[in-house]
This record gives structure tokens, C-alpha cells and sequence, in this order.
């Protein structure tokens, strides 16, 4: 039996329901399910029952198993037992099984029609999900809305790759679909490496890999891409010479109710996530999401990739996040407080402005900032979730990295990690 849901805006009840996905454990659904819980929301997650830090908090309600065998019914009770207001998905693959559910649900109208309905209210346009989850689509899409976007062309063959090679310099970068937090992302500065990244992720995902992401991550998600044999498609596209950057922003079908924008002072690794940012006006970044959201008439939360042109100043897109990102759960004051703005459309009330939580424009995520042992910490707003003790154990200790085989992997390799640890950029002004 499929769920029957009812138009948000007309609900008498004060309290929305929202459901988070996460097939990962990193800080994001924690982090939005305090806020959600914070502003009077019925806050639910489907995930992995084991280490995941969102149940380590005081705001979920309930919980449900998110099977990697079956994504696609863990989904299905979960959202029948919920029957939330809006799902969230805090991660990649999460938003790609609910455009799969969506895409099986869209064929079985007469018994499933409000869920794919839910799916459309809480991501937006059915029509947008393909080309939000394409690197090469995406950028194609800014480019012809007159964004600046580096020079990027699809590699499919490795003849695609040496046609690129000819007309563009090195350095430059690989970027493979369907990865996130810097992995899948490569800086090659030679043939070789371009070759050798390219055999690498375009071949389907081998057995080896998922067993080895299960064993040393606990992640039994990768042996999906692995039984159905997928490839990833594969981008290059030019180096730009300067800082990255990124904005999240909080859109309702394609108009963005509020965004952050931010400049990263420090990364974990030369292509990781940032752990350090610096909090900007950003006009240009908040254009480029404000013309993203209307011509793909998007929903919920999603963020954008940019690099700062040494020089010029010019932010160029590199990517799309189709998901919340780090600074989502922030609230900074009117126009940059995603959560508040959310609750109010979902509940139909004027939104209330909330007191931004810091006016120090320097912030450090927790708990990357500290797995870097960063000297600029002192100086930022140090972004701890202080009255959830258990929550900041998980993070100081995830569940994962405690296993004896991660802690033999990661001696194995500690050479290797520690070498490319830390990557600060240059800090403007």
C-alpha cells in the first residue's frame, strides 16, 4: 500500500515532517537534522542503522534501515511509516535513488502517484533530474546562460582523451560522475596520469573495490555500481589558476528563498572538502545558483563549485552539488538562514528572522577544521554542536575508523595521507 500525502501548505499542523536520506556518515544529516528538530520540525532519517552519527542526537524520531541491497523499498517504508512533508537526501547517492524510485513510481501512476509527486516536491522538476546529476550537462547549461565555466569536455573513449590533449595544457583535471568529497577528482599533470585515472574509473566498478570499501569503510553501498556494471562518465576540464569557493542555497520550485556563499581558506587534501571558509557577499556565485534553480526549476537544498580567477576575480563553475553541503545548516541572518526559510514555506507562516549564531565571517566545519590541526582555528567560529556530547564523540571518533582493519589500512598508507593532508590557499586582504 502506497501513502497518501497532503498538500504541505494546507496542513493545520504546526510541526512539518521531514525526512533525511544518507547512504554516508558524514557531519550533514546530523547537522540538519538538529536545526530541523530545533525549529519545531518532526525530524525522521532513513540510513545505516550502524555508527551513523544522526542517531548519536537528540532530534530524530524514528529511524529506518536504509538496506544497500534495496535502496529503493527502504525508501518506499520509510516514507510510507513517516509520511513526512519532504525528504532531504544529504548525499549523492541518495539523490540518485530517489530520482530511480521516482523514474519506477512515475510508471504506476494509478497506485504511486502521490510519491512521485513527494519526490518532485522535495527535489522539483522531474525533467531537471538528469541533467542535475551531470557534470558535463550542468556546466553546459551555465555556460549558456553566460556563467563562466572552464574550458570542460566529455571523455568517453580514450580517444576523446587525446583529442583533448591536443588543444589543451596541462595541468588540468579528471572528474569522474557519481563521487564526491574530492575523490574521483584528479589534478594530472602528464599524459601518464591522465591515461592511468581515465582506465581507472571508466571501467566498471570492480568487485575488489566494493569489498574493500565494505570491509575498511563499512560501506556496503558500493557493490551496487559494482553488480549492475556501471561507469561513471568522465569530464576534463581546464585548471584555473586561483581559491575555490562554493555557495548552498534553499530553493522552491526554481526560486532560491536564501544562500550562503563562502571562500575556502583551508581543504583536507588538494581536492577535498573545505574545513576552513570565509563567509562573502558572493553575487556573482548567488546569480549563477538563482539562474540554476529557475531554469531547472530545482527544490530543496543544493550547492555549487566555483574557482576564484587569480587576477581577475571571476568565480568560474566547476560543479553542482544536487544536495545539502556544509554551510546548509548555518543560520546567518536574514537571507542566509536555509533552515528557517524552508519552515516557512513548509508551514505557509512569515518567517521569523533568527539571530545569526556568529558574526565572525571566518568558520570552521566540525570536525574537518580539526582533523587538520589547523592554526587559523582561534581565530573562527568554531561551528561545534555543543550540547550534543554524544554526537561530538561520533565525529572526533566515527564509527568506521574505530575497525581494526581501517586503522591497519590507514598505517599502511600513513605516509601517503599525511603528504597530502592539509592544502591551505592564499587568504585575500
Amino acid at each position: 500500500m502506497h501513502p497518501q500525502f497532503t498538500n504541505v501548505e494546507s496542513q493545520s499542523s504546526p510541526a512539518p515532517r521531514i525526512l533525511l536520506t544518507d547512504t554516508d556518515r558524514r557531519p550533514y544529516a546530523a547537522r540538519l537534522a538538529l536545526e530541523f528538530a530545533r525549529s519545531g520540525c518532526e525530524v525522521y532519517i532513513v540510513c545505516s542503522m550502524y555508527g551513523h552519527p544522526a542517531l548519536k542526537t537528540t532530534a530524530v524520531r524514528k529511524s529506518y534501515r536504509y538496506s544497500a541491497l534495496s535502496p529503493r523499498r527502504s525508501l518506499m517504508r520509510a516514507v510510507a511509516d513517516s509520511r513526512p512533508d519532504l525528504i532531504v537526501p544529504c548525499d549523492d547517492r541518495g539523490v540518485r535513488h530517489l530520482h530511480e524510485l521516482w523514474q519506477w513510481v512515475s510508471t504506476q501512476r494509478e497506485t504511486a502517484g502521490d510519491l512521485a509527486e513527494l519526490i518532485e516536491r522535495s527535489l522539483g522538476s522531474s525533467v531537471s533530474f538528469a541533467t542535475a546529476s551531470s557534470r558535463y550537462d550542468l556546466l553546459q547549461l551555465a555556460a549558456a546562460d553566460g556563467f563562466p565555466v572552464p574550458q570542460t569536455a566529455a571523455i568517453r573513449t580514450p580517444e576523446d582523451l587525446k583529442a583533448w590533449q591536443e588543444n589543451q595544457a596541462f595541468p588540468w583535471l579528471l572528474k569522474a560522475d557519481e563521487t564526491w568529497g574530492g575523490r574521483g577528482v584528479r589534478i594530472v599533470s602528464n599524459e601518464e596520469e591522465a591515461a592511468q585515472f581515465f582506465l581507472d574509473v571508466s571501467r566498471p566498478f570492480r568487485l575488489k573495490r566494493a569489498i574493500k570499501r565494505m570491509c575498511i569503510n563499512r560501506d556496503p553501498f558500493w557493490f551496487q555500481p559494482w553488480w549492475r556494471s556501471r561507469k561513471p562518465a568522465v569530464i576534463a576540464q581546464a585548471y584555473i589558476e586561483g581559491r575555490p569557493a562554493n555557495c548552498g542555497v534553499l530553493c522552491w520550485q526554481g526560486e532560491v528563498l536564501a544562500g550562503i556563499a563562502v571562500e575556502v581558506v583551508s581543504t583536507v587534501g588538494a581536492t577535498g572538502p573545505a574545513s576552513i571558509v570565509r563567509v562573502v557577499d558572493g553575487p556573482m556565485m548567488l546569480d549563477c545558483a538563482r539562474s540554476l534553480a529557475s531554469c531547472l526549476r530545482l527544490s530543496g537544498f543544493f550547492g555549487l563549485d566555483f574557482m576564484i580567477e587569480e587576477g581577475s576575480g571571476k568565480p568560474y563553475l566547476i560543479e553542482m552539488n544536487p544536495r545539502s553541503t556544509p554551510v546548509c545548516h548555518l543560520r546567518l541572518g536574514a537571507g542566509r538562514d536555509m533552515i528557517s526559510a524552508l519552515c516557512a514555506k513548509l508551514t505557509g507562516k512569515q518567517m521569523v528572522d533568527e539571530p545569526p549564531v556568529t558574526e565572525n565571517d571566518m568558520i570552521a566545519y566540525f570536525p574537518q577544521a580539526w582533523a587538520c590541526e589547523n592554526a587559523l582555528l582561534q581565530s573562527c567560529f568554531q561551528d561545534i554542536p555543543r550540547d550534543e556530547p554524544d554526537l561530538i564523540k561520533e565525529f572526533l571518533s566515527p564509527w568506521p575508523e574505530r575497525s581494526f582493519l581501517f586503522q591497519l589500512n590507514h598505517s599502511l598508507h600513513r605516509t601517503k595521507v599525511s603528504s597530502a593532508s592539509t592544502f591551505h590557499t592564499h587568504i585575500p586582504g
